[in-house]
């Protein structure tokens, strides 16, 4: 068995060299890689070993001697022990560059054909990269010590809660909503579920806005049906939240890290609340997939649209299309657009939202893009262009495979994962020159990063 180079709780000096894929500083010991979150590349620091194996080591960073220009000081107070952002100690514009050095790194990991000569612009970023998420899902906890009820984050790889009443990249008003609900739960007494006994009923409170349109819809996850004091709660959230148009319960049973279960029980109100994006309007139910950052997502789709390039009588897949955001940006320029997604309720959305816009050249179907595309495929359908949008997994084997098999002339590749992404050019760059890559910042303070991939299909 291989020795350790370091031993768990010895101090070791460190110069870090860059960012690893959490936002976590990565300096060399002995050519062991140590892993430092909050540590930055050029600092010079102090690091307390939490962690050692003979590959890799994992520390605490303990003093910063020599300081990076690019720190600043986080805004948030709980921002060290909540773990829901890793860049706030971070300059902004550094942020950015770090977002296109990520994806630089993907690609020098799995060399697609010609990486060396890919394009990759610059990443776009805000002007104010603060207050943007439309969403809020905090879970609810029974604070032993206080006895009230309060809402927040875990903690960055454990169960402790951390009570959160005023998130820095939370739409304003989902907060509001949110601590406004959860001052109900603690005046109902409301029986908060306790993962331990799996006991109580209150799991999770989610509340989501249409930014453009200000309808916020709120969500009580659940462990059972059961709901005490419904109407009472209704009654109070009508009065005190009038901007609330919709309120929905989600029942989750099962003893799983999923916050959201199968069945979704309408309480009051719209079942839908609405959003706009490039001036086209969507319904968006509970389950139903849509970005966190509406600002960004405008410009994010509008970068996959501008990649698309759609021509007249041109024919287009929207691959994991969700609402059908944008299928339904492209559809009046287009011959006709398909899209598929796993989840029913979101195939609903996108056939209401294609026919409440007048949009008759649309197909909507239920499955995943592995099983469809291929199917439409051999049904002999050949679309001009196909956008994808898949989740952090990447595409699946069979997709690409059908991909390689029946390439369009246009391919559109929108990622939120830079690793699967650079594994999926490794193939895709054997029927496609890769045009561009474009990184936008979806998520400012944290080290996630969206990519818009420009493809055309490479001559026989």
């Amino acid at each position: 068995m291989a020795e350790t180079i370091v031993k768990t709780g010895q101090t070791v000096p460190l110069k870090i060299k860059r960012l690893g894929i959490n936002g976590e500083g990565i300096g060399y010991f002995k050519r062991l890689i140590i892993f430092v979150p909050y540590a930055l590349p050029k600092e010079e620091v102090l690091v307390k070993i939490t962690k050692a194996t003979p590959r890799y080591a994992e520390g605490e960073l303990i003093k910063v001697k020599k300081t990076s220009k690019d720190r600043v000081v986080a805004p948030c107070p709980v921002y060290y022990e909540c773990g829901g952002c890793q860049l706030q100690h971070l300059a902004y514009q550094a942020q950015l560059d770090f977002k296109k050095d990520l994806l630089l790194q993907a690609l020098e990991k799995f060399k697609p054909a010609g990486f060396r000569s890919y394009q990759l612009l610059p990443t776009i970023g805000m002007d104010e990269p603060w207050h943007y998420r439309n969403k809020a899902q905090f879970q609810l906890r029974k604070n032993k010590q206080t006895q009230k009820i309060e809402a927040g984050l875990y903690e960055a790889n454990s169960h402790q809660l951390v009570p959160i009443t005023d998130c820095l990249v939370q739409e304003p008003r989902t907060q509001k909503a949110m601590n406004t609900v959860v001052q109900l739960l603690n005046k109902f007494d409301a029986p908060i579920y306790d993962e331990r006994t799996n006991s109580g009923i209150f799991r999770t409170i989610m509340v989501r806005i249409g930014v453009k349109t200000g309808e916020l819809k709120v969500v009580f996850i659940t462990r059972s049906k059961k709901f005490p004091q419904k109407n009472a709660m209704i009654r109070e959230i009508n009065e005190r939240l009038p901007e609330v148009v919709s309120i929905m319960q989600n029942v989750q049973a099962q003893k799983t890290s999923l916050v959201m279960g199968d069945e979704t029980i309408h309480l009051w109100g719209k079942e839908a609340i609405e959003e706009q994006i490039n001036e086209v309007t969507f319904d968006l139910s509970p389950r139903a997939f849509f970005q966190l950052n509406p600002q960004q997502t405008e410009l994010l789709y509008g970068e996959g649209i501008k990649a698309l390039d759609v021509q007249p009588n041109e024919t287009i897949v929207d691959a994991y299309c969700g609402v059908g955001t944008i299928g339904l940006s492209v559809a009046k320029q287009a011959k006709e657009v398909r899209g598929m997604d796993t989840v029913p309720q979101a195939i609903a959305d996108a056939k209401k939202n294609a026919e409440r816009l007048g949009y008759h050249n649309t197909r909507y179907e239920v499955g995943t893009a592995e099983q469809v595309l291929p199917k439409w495929l051999n049904e002999g359908f050949q679309p001009d262009g196909i956008i994808v949008d898949p989740p952090r997994t990447g595409l699946d084997n069979a997709l690409i495979q059908s991909l390689l098999k029946y390439p369009p002339k246009k391919l559109v590749y929108i990622s939120c994962n830079v690793s699967t992404l650079a594994r999926d050019l490794v193939d895709l760059s054997k029927k496609f020159k890769i045009e561009y890559l474009q990184s936008v910042d979806m998520f400012p303070q944290t080290a996630r990063c969206e990519v818009v991939v420009k493809m055309t299909r490479l001559a026989d």
